[in-house]
């Protein structure tokens, strides 16, 4: 304020000196004041992402400052990698609380990764693409993936056969189809199997082309029942029964076969309609005369 006694003692007009007060402010001050001032300030709504920078780190946490009037920690069990835990390095943090009893604003790295993680997920992918992630965990149910957010794979979408022990897929890399992402939720569901089933119904196709009845084919035993097995002529199962393995009598198919046996078969009949084979072994076990004895004894 301007001495207004003073001044009168000196005749000086105070309305002119604020006058020109006003304008020598007015000159020195910046003409996008206002966006300067708007800009500076930051959003600090609970749930929003804000960029800190590390101040200290204590046994407790990792001290941040993002710009608000107290600074926030992070939890060091929210670091993944020590190396991100230099003092003056910036990182986004989410956050979750304001002044919580600690004094201090509630931040979580973790939960900010997880929601970057998955908009860049939802931005790149969309359901029926393809994806690969290495198999971080098993879980209730299935594994989980990590595709930069984490993914869940179903116990029952992991192959065309029971998997067996799924744990064995922990630290692999595994290529499945997205079956379904749940905005809502932030949840992704993948299924390996579908891309099995697919890749085997393009070779069961190829392999329906080009078979005759009469030929020799090498497969695999996929499956036993007690009329026969299942045999993998490499994308087509073909069905051999028990009555086509030997000519002697037979119990069970096991007596003669075992899962992932590989055989040599011989094409029987083909329905294309319906996608059946029939086999037969390239050659018959036992005595040809065996059941003409069994049959009709001396």
């Amino acid at each position: 304020m301007v001495k207004s006694d003073v001044l009168a003692d000196y005749n000086i007009d105070t309305e002119e000196i604020e006058k020109e007060l006003n304008e020598l402010v007015l000159k020195t001050q910046p003409d996008n004041i206002e966006e300067i001032y708007t800009g500076s300030l930051k959003d600090f709504k609970v749930g929003s992402i804000l960029t800190g920078t590390i101040l200290n780190i204590t046994d407790k946490g990792v001290i941040i400052d993002g710009g608000y009037k107290s600074e926030g920690l992070v939890y060091v069990s929210e670091f993944d990698n020590a190396a991100d835990m230099e003092i003056g390095k910036e990182i986004e943090v989410l956050l979750e609380a304001i002044e919580d009893d600690t004094g201090l604003i509630r931040l979580s790295k973790r939960k900010a990764d997880r929601i970057k993680g998955w908009q860049n997920v939802i931005t790149k992918y969309k359901e029926g693409d393809v994806v690969t992630g290495k198999v971080t965990r098993k879980i209730k149910g299935g594994l989980i993936v990590d595709l930069g957010v984490p993914i869940f794979l179903p116990a029952s979408q992991i192959d065309v056969k029971p998997p067996g022990e799924i744990a064995e897929y922990i630290g692999k890399d595994v290529t499945c189809k997205i079956l379904k992402i749940d905005h809502e939720r932030q949840n992704i569901v993948v299924s390996r199997r579908k891309l099995i089933e697919e890749d085997r119904q393009g070779k069961r196709q190829t392999i329906l082309g080009e078979i005759t009845v009469g030929e020799i084919r090498k497969g695999t035993v996929k499956n036993i029942a007690d009329f026969g097995v299942f045999v993998d002529l490499g994308g087509l199962d073909g069905l051999l029964h028990i009555t086509d393995m030997s000519w002697g009598r037979v119990s069970h198919p096991s007596e003669m076969l075992a899962l992932g046996d590989e055989i040599e078969v011989k094409i029987m009949d083909i329905d294309k309609v319906n996608e059946r084979v029939s086999l037969g072994l390239k050659q018959k076990t036992g005595n040809p005369w065996m059941n003409v004895v069994e049959k009709y004894p001396l």
